[in-house]
This record gives C-alpha cells, sequence and structure tokens, in this order.
C-alpha cells in the first residue's frame, strides 16, 4: 500500500476511536475506503467471488477477536493476531479454488440471513436484564482509555504500517483484509461484541459495493467505483431506515387531555349538584319527595323541624335615672 493508504487507516481508525456511539463505529468502520485505495493504488484491482467472500472473513475476524478476549480472556493483541490467523487462513483457502461471483454472490447472501435472523432471536432471548455483560457493553460505550489524542494518534499510525505490511502477502484477498479493522478492534475492546453485531448487519453494504464494481470493472474503473459507492450508500441507508415511524413526543406546554367519568356513574370525589328550586320543573316536583315527610314502608311521619327560638333582649346592666 501507499502512504496516502496508511494514512487513510490512520485517519479512520482515529476518527473511530473518538465516536462515543457503537452503531456509529460500526457504520464509519465499514466505510469502503480501504478497499477504494487498494483498488486505485494496487495491481489488485479486480473484484471476483473470492474478494466478496472475503466480506464474510471480515465478520470472521471480529467474530474471533470478540470470542478469544471475551469469553477466554485473552488479552487484546493476542486475540487480535488470533483474529488475523483466521482470515489469512480463510484466504489462503478462497484463493486455492476458483470460485463464480455469482455462486459467491449467493452464498454471502444466504449466509448474511442467517446471520441476521440468529441475532435477532439472540437479542430477543438475551435481555439486557439476564445478560448483564451486555448491559455494561451498551453503557459505557466508548470508555476512555486513558491515552491522550495525540499519543493514540501515533500508535494508529504505527499499527496502520505494520498492518500494511501484513496485508500486502495476501494477494487478491488484499482487497477486504482489516487493514483498519486491526486497530478498531484493539480500540473498540469494551464493545467488542455489540460492535460485531452491528458491523455485521453494515457488511450488506459492502457486499453491494463489490458487487457493483465487479459487474462494471471492465468499463471503467472510475464508474466501477463510482456504482460501487451508489450502491453502497443506497444499501446502507436501507438498513438504517427505520422499520416503523415512532409516535411524536408530546408537547410539554400543552395540558393532557382529562378523562371524564362515565354518564351512568358519578365522579366519586363529586356529590351531584342539586338544581335550585326556581329552576324546577313541575314533573320534577311532583317526584321529588318532600324532605320533611318519609314512608319508610308504612304511614307518613311527619318530622319535627328545629323550633329556633329568638335571642332574648339584652338588659342594661343599670337602670337609668329617673327623669324627676
Amino acid at each position: 500500500m501507499t502512504w496516502s493508504a496508511v494514512l487513510l487507516v490512520t485517519a479512520v481508525v482515529w476518527a473511530v476511536s473518538v465516536i462515543r456511539s457503537v452503531r456509529l463505529r460500526a457504520l464509519v468502520y465499514s466505510l469502503p475506503l480501504p478497499m477504494t485505495l487498494v483498488l486505485v493504488s494496487t495491481d489488485n484491482n479486480r473484484v471476483e467471488g473470492a474478494q466478496l467472500l472475503g466480506v464474510l472473513g471480515l465478520n470472521l475476524f471480529f467474530v474471533t477477536v470478540a470470542v478469544t478476549h471475551h469469553r477466554l480472556r485473552w488479552p487484546i493483541l493476542l486475540a487480535d493476531a488470533a483474529g488475523i490467523a483466521v482470515y489469512v487462513a480463510l484466504s489462503a483457502g478462497l484463493l486455492a479454488v476458483v470460485i463464480p461471483f455469482e455462486v459467491a454472490l449467493v452464498i454471502t447472501l444466504v449466509l448474511w440471513l442467517a446471520a441476521m435472523l440468529l441475532l435477532r432471536r439472540r437479542a430477543r432471548l438475551n435481555t439486557v436484564a439476564d445478560d448483564p455483560a451486555a448491559a455494561v457493553e451498551t453503557s459505557n460505550g466508548g470508555r476512555p482509555d486513558g491515552l491522550p489524542p495525540l499519543l493514540k494518534l501515533v500508535v494508529i499510525f504505527v499499527g496502520a504500517i505494520l498492518t500494511a505490511l501484513l496485508g500486502a502477502v495476501l494477494r487478491g484477498m488484499v482487497v477486504t483484509f482489516p487493514y483498519s479493522g486491526v486497530l478498531v478492534a484493539v480500540e473498540a475492546r469494551h464493545q467488542l461484541r455489540e460492535f460485531s453485531r452491528h458491523f455485521a448487519r453494515n457488511s450488506l453494504a459492502l457486499v453491494g459495493f463489490l458487487t457493483a464494481y465487479h459487474y462494471l470493472q471492465d468499463v471503467s474503473s472510475a464508474l466501477a467505483l463510482g456504482a460501487g459507492w451508489a450502491a453502497f450508500a443506497a444499501v446502507a441507508a436501507a438498513l438504517h431506515l427505520p422499520l416503523r415511524p415512532r409516535p411524536a413526543a408530546p408537547d410539554p406546554t400543552t395540558a393532557a387531555p382529562t378523562i371524564g367519568s362515565p354518564h351512568d356513574q358519578p365522579s366519586p370525589d363529586r356529590r351531584p349538584a342539586t338544581p335550585p328550586a326556581g329552576d324546577a320543573t313541575p314533573g320534577d316536583a311532583a317526584r321529588r319527595r318532600d324532605p320533611a315527610t318519609s314512608t319508610r314502608g308504612g304511614a307518613a311521619v311527619v318530622r319535627r323541624a328545629a323550633q329556633v327560638r329568638p335571642p332574648r333582649p339584652l338588659r342594661p346592666a343599670a337602670e337609668p335615672p329617673s327623669v324627676r
């Protein structure tokens, strides 16, 4: 690879390192920037069936790193080396046989669909309450590793040079070699499982990029790259479109509607209002019971109204003097 490719890989990994959202990290990493540089700046400017299956190798790389680092408790650098070894072994097997592009495309799509169904099923079974590790990964996304940004940039640049030298021995499979993935796996080591799930979903856009490039590579390299990026953008947009519209958030300034009580049942905290005497109709007066009488199943009983005595006049304290 050229120095421009090394600098681009460094920029991509550094951008991923400063992003806090795991979903956005996976989307930025899935951009086919290293693939474009390899196709433009090297002699490996052909995309065939083996290179298409290399997208599966990218996913297998992250799965290997996640399993060895989280489950087997390997150090992240050793887990990264195991992921590279798996990708190199897969590349050697793919280069040993000739795979038609259409066959590789069908295999890739079938395996991608099976992986999506499996991930969706596991997401339904493993809730956050049942999987504390998943809750930790989601909650502390973007946990800083303590390195200053400039020092981190230097480390990423040195790692990009080493991975570029390693990728130069893979011949045609250098197109999909995880140049930035080797360093991204180290940077996103705290969210590897969640990152792998998001990247597996976004890898369908890489399949669209390689497919469009393959069918136009004999016409023009520039046209093939333009069609590849257009296909990547279209598939990525379709993958990230919401499946159902989200309900609009209620306006805090608008009062919430009140739900009235049924007409046949009075409100528990309100007494039915008594209409005034002047508004009563003749029918209502006939139906209304006199409060001074009650039947109680027998003769009418007249209730004795309370007698109110008038107040007594106040007597003066002393008799007025007689006027003689």
